[in-house]
């Protein structure tokens, strides 16, 4: 029986071709894609930020992909192209319509790269503003240093990222090492995909009063 994740490095890098190809939000004509022992090395151009963001989630999903370098450059064209002042309104705008974004976030712009400051209560908040603003027109790149605000740690909240992660992949979950220094959380051990390591760093970072996770965890062949 073929194991999906024991492959060589030729049908990675075919894999991950077609899936690029399979994406409708990607270019696929102007990236080229290597493979070396598991690891993705992205290259070429996009006109877009949001683009390049896209390709690299799209080679995350293929199974066998331990780590991607993406070197795909942004080179924008015609319509895409924006004046900081205008990255910088739109941004505002965005961040006040979104739902999950925090609040009070300042946003600086130079040469079409945003950089995101302030504070959140929760990751998936900080997540939600870059998000928000990852797919603007003009946008060539985006810094997000919004910081985690201080609380209170819950009690045993080792105890509680092992029981998350048993409730989302139990069998991962077992492999799984979690150590906890005050309020920072670091993971290690093995899983099959991309996805099985996201979610365990998003169990830690739901721990209440987990300011900082360092997902050491790698990607088995």
């Amino acid at each position: 029986m073929f194991n999906f994740y024991k492959k060589n490095d030729n049908q990675i890098q075919r894999d991950v071709v077609h899936e690029l190809r399979w994406d409708p939000s990607v270019t696929d004509s102007q990236i080229t894609v290597a493979s070396q022992d598991g690891v993705i090395t992205l290259r070429g151009r996009v006109p877009h930020y949001f683009e390049r963001s896209m390709a690299e989630e799209a080679a995350e999903r293929v199974g066998g992909v331990r780590a991607v370098a993406n070197e795909i450059e942004v080179d924008l064209m015609g319509s895409y192209e924006k004046t900081d002042t205008e990255i910088a309104a739109a941004a505002l705008n965005a961040l006040e319509w979104s739902y999950a974004a925090p609040k009070g976030i300042k946003v600086s712009i130079e040469n079409g790269w945003i950089t995101l400051k302030g504070e959140a209560d929760w990751d998936y908040e900080r997540t939600a503003a870059k998000n928000a603003v990852s797919s603007l027109m003009g946008v060539r790149g985006v810094s997000n240093n919004i910081v985690i605000k201080e609380k209170v740690l819950i009690a045993d909240v080792k105890s509680h990222i092992e029981q998350a992660l048993k409730r989302s992949a139990e069998a991962e979950g077992r492999q799984i090492d979690v150590k906890v220094n005050r309020d920072q959380v670091t993971l290690s051990g093995k899983v099959h995909s991309f996805a099985e390591m996201a979610d365990a760093g998003l169990a830690a970072w739901n721990a209440g009063g987990v300011k900082w996770v360092e997902n050491k965890i790698s990607i088995s062949q």
